[in-house]
């Protein structure tokens, strides 16, 4: 575990939390104070991001997790994720159950995802034409502009949030290169198996975020034996960030429910 970062604050029951793509263990910054005051939260960056090293072999984000969540001892765990952390967080239930007694999704359903909003298309291939180029400037920005959605330009985001969202993916995305070898290994047939987790699934969606985000947490809670969603208003892509104290609440709701 020598070349993963990880935060381990608080006791009781575990609580981890999984940062989206390109950010890090700081897009919880709002979040991990609150509720290390009654649980043990860990929040790790993954591997390739914040102050985690890059890949030197194939790898699976899921069995990174897992690891982590053995060597920390935790048992089973409530998992929350927000976009990629999310993904990591449904395959973990999938590959691992052992190591989960809950799950909370934002704006993810697995880590298979599929896109077919236009606005959503196109902002994200505009970010990974940039990402292609090497040109970090351009990525940077692209990457900010699918957190703010299809219905708000950035200047209507909170520049607080912004600031924090450019600083986390620049600090990541500098740590790659154009064209280097992708060694992530994926996880096969997740939509298939979805059905299978018996653990409850709660989505946390921001209202504003795309309709593929929307709709992939969606499907995954209305397939899932005991899954439900709540909707952030006024909050896209990362409603933690965006919206704390109503994220804080409603993830304070369903953990007392446990």
């Amino acid at each position: 575990m020598n070349d993963l970062f990880w935060l381990d604050i608080g006791s009781g029951r575990p609580l981890v939390l999984l940062h989206g793509g390109f950010l890090d263990h700081g897009m919880w910054d709002d979040q991990v104070p609150v509720f290390a005051s009654r649980y043990r939260v860990i929040a790790p960056d993954a591997r390739g991001h914040g102050r985690s090293a890059n890949a030197s072999e194939p790898y699976r984000l899921t069995d990174d997790l897992a690891a982590l969540l053995r060597h920390l001892d935790t048992g089973p765990a409530v998992l929350v994720g927000v976009s990629m952390g999310a993904s990591v967080a449904i395959d973990t239930a999938l590959e691992h159950p052992e190591l989960v007694s809950a799950v909370v999704v934002s704006g993810a359903g697995t880590s298979e995802p599929y896109f077919t909003d236009p606005w959503t298309t196109r902002a994200m291939t505009a970010w990974h034409s940039a990402m292609a180029a090497g040109d970090l400037d351009a990525s940077v920005e692209g990457f900010v502009a699918l957190s703010a959605g299809p219905h708000r330009s950035l200047d209507e985001l909170d520049p607080v949030v912004v600031s924090r969202l450019r600083r986390m993916a620049r600090s990541t995305m500098a740590k790659h290169t154009a064209g280097e070898p992708n060694l992530l290994v994926p996880v096969r047939d997740t939509w298939e198996r979805v059905a299978k987790i018996d653990v409850p699934v709660l989505a946390v969606n921001g209202a504003l975020d795309s309709p593929d985000h929307i709709g992939m947490a969606e499907r995954l809670v209305s397939t899932v034996a005991d899954g439900r969603a709540r909707s952030v208003e006024g909050a896209a892509h990362h409603p933690n960030m965006e919206r704390p104290n109503v994220y804080n609440e409603i993830l304070a709701d369903f953990l007392r429910a446990l």
